[in-house]
């Protein structure tokens, strides 16, 4: 279920947690309505980022008047997936091929997450998309990986908090 609140000034802010997955932070600055969604691949297929979308318009917000941030998550270079993935994928929608590259192993290819959950994002409704385009499992001075952590066979892997506030 999206974690959304519906901020008035000296309200809470709103945050995800996430390793790999992709962080969506999105407000509505004029109805005065944030939302954090945790859009990992399974996430992102099945429906995060629009439920995201619709609870925050039961708050007030409205589609047109959106701003969404996609933050730091594995991006396609480090990021290779199964045959069973793409075709989870392709199952659901076949023209998300295009998210996947040809990877160096037989029957599996480099996705993605980032460029598919800005789509979904644009298919939603919002114009307004920042993608910062930060990779984690390329960047470990600055950011936790399970995926880098589980290849080097480290012990844990730490996570992020991205978090959304609204202020005067």
């Amino acid at each position: 279920m999206p974690k959304l609140h519906g901020l008035r000034p000296g309200g809470p802010a709103i945050g995800v947690s996430t390793a790999d997955c992709g962080p969506v932070l999105m407000a509505d600055p004029q109805a005065r309505v944030i939302g954090a969604a945790h859009a990992g691949w399974r996430g992102a297929l099945t429906g995060v980022i629009e439920r995201t979308l619709a609870t925050m318009e039961k708050l007030g917000a409205k589609r047109g008047h959106v701003v969404a941030v996609a933050g730091p998550m594995i991006r396609q270079p480090n990021y290779e997936v199964g045959q069973d993935l793409i075709d989870r994928f392709v199952a659901v929608e076949p023209n998300t091929i295009r998210f996947f590259k040809p990877a160096t192993r037989p029957a599996h290819a480099m996705f993605d997450l980032a460029g598919f959950i800005v789509w979904r994002l644009r298919r939603a409704g919002i114009e307004s998309i920042e993608d910062i385009g930060l990779c984690t499992y390329a960047d470990p001075a600055q950011f936790y990986s399970y995926r880098r952590a589980t290849h080097r066979g480290e012990a844990d892997y730490g996570r992020h908090i991205n978090a959304i506030a609204l202020t005067d």
